[in-house]
């Protein structure tokens, strides 16, 4: 039989109707909406066109959308003197640097100086640790892991007692997606295992997992008889692996394809997400309800 598609496009959707609508709650009880601002450095096609789906998104929803952009050119001090002044800014709820920076700058300071209440990707060190700590001590979980557990929970796959494989390590997504899934509470209370590149056999371990997690980047790692049928199979790689020419367009556009053998695994996996349309779509959506969340928690009714 083959697997149930789990549709990040369509999840996306539900996600997004939800928030527009508490969104018009909340600015008719309590006058306010999230601010999001998004400060971009210098033309990176890959991150303007990324950029781009986050104001269409945000505005959609009815957010404050501010989206700064800088010369590639910038220094860091004055960065960091633009960050401090979003961080000050009470109408806004998240602040967001746009990865990659110039060389010149240095990242890892960039994403310290925002504020933790402001960080809505989860990567500051100290929403890492309430990440860790688990329960109510989260505020913004990262927006990728956050969109995987919610396609996992909302196509009715059951995560306590599960096996949970997580083929990649990177804080990104490994690391923290293993973490979620081991907590208490719904959508976890599983059982959890990374496996890496360092790893012996890590197809035997896959082979044990209800729900298999693949964020290695590395395109068609994951065989089709490392599977275990009726598993439920989550594919956050997107790789690119040649060009073709669009029928609809005429213009060349890139071939993806994820960590999976979809075409095999979908004939033995339950659950399945495909590439594209799978995970991608839902780092944006869980991004626009961690700002909502941001507002939130100032309002006191998180």
């Amino acid at each position: 039989m083959t697997a149930k598609l789990i549709l990040g496009t369509e999840i996306r959707e539900e996600i997004l109707k939800e928030v527009e609508e508490e969104v018009k709650t909340i600015k008719a009880k309590h006058g306010a909406v999230p601010g999001l601002v998004t400060i971009l450095v210098g033309q990176n096609p890959a991150s303007v066109s990324y950029v781009t789906l986050k104001i269409q998104t945000a505005n959609r929803l009815g957010f404050k959308e501010i989206q700064d952009n800088q010369p590639e050119d910038i220094s860091e001090k004055d960065l960091l003197a633009l960050i401090e002044r979003y961080n000050n800014d009470d109408s806004i709820h998240g602040v967001l640097v746009q990865l990659p920076l110039p060389k010149h700058i240095d990242e890892k300071k960039v994403l310290n100086a925002i504020d933790p209440d402001k960080d809505v990707d989860g990567f500051h060190p100290v929403n890492v640790g309430r990440l860790m700590i688990g329960g109510s001590e989260v505020k913004f979980p990262p927006c990728t892991p956050a969109g995987i557990q919610e396609m996992i929970v909302r196509s009715g796959v059951e995560t306590s007692g599960a096996e949970v494989v997580v083929v990649g390590r990177s804080n990104i997504v490994g690391k923290p997606i293993a973490n979620m899934m081991l907590q208490k509470g719904p959508g976890a209370n599983s059982t959890v295992t990374i496996v890496h590149t360092r790893t012996k056999d890590m197809a035997s371990h896959c082979k044990r997992a209800d729900i298999l997690i693949v964020a290695a980047g590395v395109p068609g790692l994951v065989k089709p008889e490392w599977i275990k049928p009726g598993a439920c199979v989550i594919d956050v790689g997107v790789n690119r692996v040649g060009e073709k020419v669009s029928e609809k367009t005429g213009k060349k556009v890139a071939i993806l394809r994820g960590d999976v053998d979809f075409d095999a695994a979908k004939e033995i996996a339950g659950y399945i997400t495909p590439v594209p349309g799978g995970v991608g779509p839902m780092t944006i959506t869980m991004l626009m309800k961690n700002t909502l969340r941001s507002l939130k928690f100032k309002l006191g009714i998180a």
